[in-house]
């Protein structure tokens, strides 16, 4: 018997929506992407910080999924706490495109931090939407480079994250190599092109303020090498100065000795080489008075530094609160 046109509708309802299920199915991180981001709109800063680090579409994309926040140390603590990144960029990503956090840093010389952080932390986002086989190939690449790496910074780095996150070794590569290195192999440059448009800004980011304090490290060692140098020869100084002294103070009873004798030949000649010998004892306590105050200026300049690169570590550790500096 011929179906009747109900049936028939029954039959293309059923089977639309049977297709609407499978499409939702297929299609369904893109839905709850959509959904995620239908009421998002970025904070200037962080839309800022996604222009800086010259951002692609679908790097800006895991981005802004994650809604990133820029925190003060105080609500960075809650929101990452210790152990949840070990390099000197802080920020964490929380899997699940659950969030991604990244500390406010105010202080001039350390421009740039964010930007890498904000970077470094998309990465994450990126790797975690890697299919099996791209991730598979990925890390592939990061394997190979990783093996011709002879950078202490990095390797230690990489130590480090095999003792406290075995499993997230080669994911933390994704994102350190993505950001702290200028130049990778061909395959790798061309993978980070889906994130960002310059990567080499973002990695310049990182060299200036690392920049920061390699020359504050410097100096400290310069001074340092210039203060030992100066207390040895401070100490040999008057070890010499010393014996000089001695020495006068026996010419010079010796020439009371003469005098009261009357004995004013040898005493004339004496005196000769008695005031030769005050004028070198002299000119070297004027020396030595010289290399003191020289070293007390360096002991001052080594403090500086000392501070100064201090102050620095103290900026990006979340745990220590600082005093708010003018932002840039």
């Amino acid at each position: 018997m011929p179906r009747k046109f109900g049936d028939w509708l029954k039959v293309g309802l059923f089977m639309i929506v049977i297709g609407l299920i499978a499409w939702g199915f297929s299609e369904r991180q893109a839905i709850a992407d959509y959904i995620k981001l239908a009421d998002y709109n970025p904070p200037a800063s962080i839309s800022q910080l996604a222009a800086d680090d010259t951002v692609t579409a679908e790097g800006r994309h895991y981005f802004y999924l994650n809604h990133p926040e820029l925190n003060d140390k105080a609500t960075f603590r809650q929101n990452c706490p210790n152990g949840t990144e070990q390099t000197v960029v802080l920020g964490c990503y929380h899997s699940g495109e659950s969030g991604i956090f990244l500390l406010t840093v105010n202080d001039p010389r350390l421009s740039g931090v964010e930007q890498v952080t904000a970077a470094h932390e998309m990465l994450h986002a990126a790797y975690e939407r890697l299919s099996s086989s791209e991730r598979s190939q990925v890390d592939g690449w990061l394997m190979a480079y990783y093996k011709t790496v002879k950078d202490p910074q990095l390797l230690a780095t990489f130590a480090n994250y095999r003792k406290t996150e075995p499993g997230q070794v080669v994911n933390e590569m994704h994102s350190i190599f993505g950001t702290e290195v200028a130049n990778l192999p061909p395959n790798l440059e061309n993978y980070y092109k889906r994130y960002f448009t310059d990567r080499a800004k973002v990695v310049g980011y990182y060299t200036n303020y690392q920049d920061a304090f390699t020359k504050l490290q410097q100096q400290i060692a310069y001074y340092k090498a210039q203060l030992e140098q100066l207390k040895s020869s401070i100490a040999s100084d008057e070890a010499a100065a010393s014996q000089q002294n001695t020495s006068l103070n026996i010419e010079r009873n010796q020439l009371n000795q003469e005098a009261a004798s009357g004995d004013t030949s040898d005493y004339n000649a004496g005196v000769n080489n008695y005031n030769a010998a005050v004028e070198r004892y002299n000119s070297l306590v004027a020396q030595i008075k010289s290399e003191i105050a020289n070293y007390n200026q360096l002991v001052q300049q080594y403090n500086q530094s000392a501070v100064a690169i201090n102050t620095l570590g103290n900026e990006l550790n979340a745990n220590v609160e600082t005093v708010p500096s003018a932002r840039r």
